[in-house]
């Protein structure tokens, strides 16, 4: 049955304006000022006094992730479920491999993860560990028939995932040539090592030790090593979770000079800080992932980059697991703490309560950044990412006004806490829908399982997305 949204507020990156929207076989098929049915049958859905915008895109999940020995709480069904509640359509999770395996063993590993359980949309991001001839030759196939335009290199965690220079500067060259974006895991994974011993060494077991052993410079140092390696391939670069100053002036110092560099922040980032890492009774733990919370004069910083385009998207860094029996295999050992949180279901409710509301960001401003640019620098826009003639009917509809309190007894994840509980916003998700069918109506889910359909994502865009783009 056809869908009408009326009476609505539409929000895209570029433009506010009442409008009524109209949905026919799950694509946008006419945006007006009042849309007259004539007699033909459609489910009408009264959006008065709410927001309407495209679903959110989230750039960065680990569902179901091997992580330490364990493995994420939420998969690709509690995670989409949670995300939809938040008012995310998509999402992109990151497809690991494992070195000296074939890159399809890894691919097809993360599809029999996902299948059948989705609830909405989503791709997937190839993890690089090594290059090599056998690797190189594996490349094109993974973009032309899987549709897999984006790869990830880790700079960090030495001994298990992190790749060394030569690795990430043939990948640049490489992917410049195939037409994906390079994302980088930005940290200095030899000098976090060596602090890290040197903690151990001297006693220093608590949570809060995650973050001293990995400051701000080794966060900077490795963000600008990246940009210039970007710079000298000539390519494309994305910076995912940036934390901290350091690596915004590292990206805007590239930015100015030509690169073709991105940078993404975490909600936890913006809200968050260093201090919640020292609550007592191993508490702090909680808030172990990487890079770590900062002290609170970088949110400032990060904020601003948001404001001013030097940042461009938020992601989640969705990786959640347990307090109990999971986070707790860390007790005297800061190290075996499993680095992640749960962020996927708050990520679009912070970035809207202390950014628009706040006055930090504009309304325009807040859908780019949570989901116009995600499409465009992965490959699914105009399909996803905005509201158009011809879109595909993920759309959020939104209540800016309603206060709530985010905590673990009402989300959706699967694990046993909320980093952000207790925290006060302004602003919630009532009905998502993906691809012109309900995934969540009047707050309630009534979506199914195995809906979501898996994304094959186009090349880059060096043009689309050119830095000096007139939006």
């Amino acid at each position: 049955m056809k869908k009408v949204i009326k009476n609505g507020t539409v929000v895209t990156a570029t433009d506010t304006y009442k409008a009524d929207i109209l949905i026919e076989n799950g694509i946008i098929s006419s945006i007006a000022q009042q849309i007259q049915l004539n007699g033909a049958e459609a489910e009408v859905v009264d959006a008065a006094g709410h927001l309407v915008f495209p679903g959110g895109i989230d750039p960065h999940t680990h569902l179901e992730m091997p992580f330490g020995g364990t493995v994420s709480r939420d998969d690709f069904e509690t995670g989409t479920i949670a995300a939809a509640f938040g008012g995310t359509t998509t999402v992109i999770d990151f497809c690991l491999t494992t070195k000296g395996e074939p890159i399809e063993n890894a691919i097809e590993t993360w599809h029999a993860k996902s299948k059948d359980k989705a609830v909405i949309d989503y791709g997937f991001h190839l993890m690089i560990g090594e290059i090599n001839e056998k690797v190189l030759s594996e490349l094109p196939a993974v973009i032309e028939e899987e549709g897999i335009t984006s790869f990830k290199v880790f700079m960090a965690y030495k001994n298990v995932l992190q790749a060394d220079d030569e690795t990430l500067f043939r990948t640049l060259i490489t992917a410049k040539e195939l037409g994906a974006l390079v994302m980088v895991h930005a940290e200095n994974g030899d000098v976090i090592d060596y602090l890290t011993k040197k903690a151990l060494a001297d006693g220093h077991t608590e949570p809060v030790y995650h973050a001293l052993t990995r400051p701000p410079e080794v966060e900077g140092e490795a963000t600008g090593r990246a940009a210039l390696l970007t710079g000298l391939a000539d390519s494309q670069l994305y910076v995912v979770h940036v934390s901290c100053a350091n690596a915004v002036d590292k990206i805007t110092e590239a930015r100015n000079n030509g690169v073709d560099i991105w940078g993404e922040t975490c909600p936890q980032y913006l809200v968050l800080d260093i201090t919640d890492l020292e609550k007592p009774d191993f508490e702090g733990a909680k808030y172990v992932w990487s890079p770590p919370l900062r002290e609170i004069k970088h949110q400032d910083a990060l904020w601003s980059a948001l404001k001013n385009g030097q940042l461009q998207t938020l992601g989640s860094d969705q990786c959640s697991f347990d307090f109990n029996g999971q986070k707790d295999l860390g007790k005297g050992d800061f190290t075996k703490i499993p680095n992640g949180g749960p962020t996927i279901e708050d990520r679009v409710s912070i970035l809207f309560s202390e950014g628009v509301k706040k006055d930090r960001i504009s309304l325009n401003q807040f859908v780019d950044i949570m989901s116009t640019r995600n499409a465009k620098l992965f490959g699914l826009f105009p399909q996803k990412g905005t509201i158009a003639v011809g879109s595909d009917a993920d759309i959020v509809i939104f209540n800016p006004n309603k206060e709530r309190v985010i905590s673990a007894e009402t989300h959706h994840m699967a694990v046993d806490y909320n980093a952000f509980e207790g925290m006060k916003v302004t602003g919630e998700t009532v009905t998502v829908l993906s691809r012109g069918e309900f995934v969540i109506k009047d707050k309630k889910f009534v979506g199914k399982l195995g809906t979501g359909k898996y994304l094959k994502r186009a090349k880059y865009n060096r043009i689309q997305n050119a830095m000096q783009e007139d939006e």
